[in-house]
């Protein structure tokens, strides 16, 4: 803890004088809202190990190159090399919803057109290059059991139905020159001064910014918002692919100890599967809600 004071302080040019622990997240990297003597109040995110590493400099990359209003200020960035740690604005008196009204589904639709409007960083990864990882229902094809363990569907279901998926999913069209966030969900989307503010940018990269909002829809859907075709028309490849994503990830074992989000994912998928089936014109998926 003294490393990470004489770090902030040579970033913030003042002491921290409270810091104090931020539960949440999915990551292991170790969050803090921290008060300094000059009445400065901010949110620092630190690296543990090598992959909050990268993941937190992907972060820095954006917070330094894209000034809008949906993005948190950036108050200090510092890289030892290893555990580099990030100041940000403290939004801890922000909304940060777990319900859903029409205003707020409309408020981030209007920020997220504004996210489509900004030149991406020079730099950032095109979603097309990682079409292989990022399409995921062939690699669901190669490991049926993983996905079956989670008891979304049957054997029998999944045979019929992946052949459709896996052709969709090669015919989704992922490339375009737009800014994508890539991780909207309610902990990643907050409310503050008339504002959406957007954080956790480390899954940032560049492609077709539908995918954004796709993304975002089975999120709100299991946080008791309306089903994802009654906020926006549904397009079978991408909401396919969206689908093969947390298929093939919500079966593998949790990337660090403590981490729910595995559990996260099949409830995100739980949704987005039922949402693919509807616009097939496939039956429902016949395993556990």
């Amino acid at each position: 803890m003294s490393d990470i004071r004489e770090r902030l302080a040579s970033v913030v040019n003042a002491r921290p004088v409270l810091m104090a622990p931020v539960q949440g997240g999915y990551t292991a990297a170790r969050r803090l809202t921290v008060e300094f003597s000059n009445s400065l109040s901010a949110f620092v995110k630190v690296a543990t190990d090598p992959a909050t590493a990268g993941w937190l400099r992907d972060e820095y990359r954006i917070y330094k190159n894209v000034q809008a209003d949906f993005m948190p200020q950036l108050l200090g960035w510092h890289d030892d090399g290893v555990r580099p740690l990030i100041v940000l604005q403290d939004l801890s008196a922000g909304l940060w919803p777990r319900t859903w009204t029409r205003e707020m589904i409309a408020a981030v639709l209007e920020t997220m057109d504004g996210v489509r409007q900004v030149a991406p960083p020079v730099g950032l990864p095109e979603l097309e290059s990682m079409r292989h990882d990022f399409a995921s229902w062939h690699l669901v094809a190669a490991q049926p059991q993983q996905f079956l363990s989670r008891g979304l569907c049957s054997n029998a279901w999944l045979r019929n139905a992946l052949p459709i998926f896996v052709q969709c999913e090669s015919e989704a069209v992922i490339a375009g020159r737009e800014l994508l966030h890539l991780d909207l969900r309610s902990d990643n989307i907050g409310f503050l001064d008339n504002k959406v503010l957007l954080v956790d940018w480390n899954w940032a990269s560049v492609g077709n910014g539908r995918l954004d909002l796709l993304f975002w829809l089975p999120s709100l859907a299991c946080e008791g918002g309306p089903l994802p075709e009654q906020v926006l028309e549904g397009e079978p490849n991408l909401v396919a692919l969206i689908a093969g994503f947390w298929a093939y990830r919500a079966g593998m074992p949790p990337p660090h100890p403590g981490s729910d989000v595995r559990d996260l994912q099949r409830r995100q998928l739980v949704i987005a599967l039922a949402w693919s089936a509807r616009l097939l014109a496939l039956p429902p998926p016949d395993g556990a809600s």
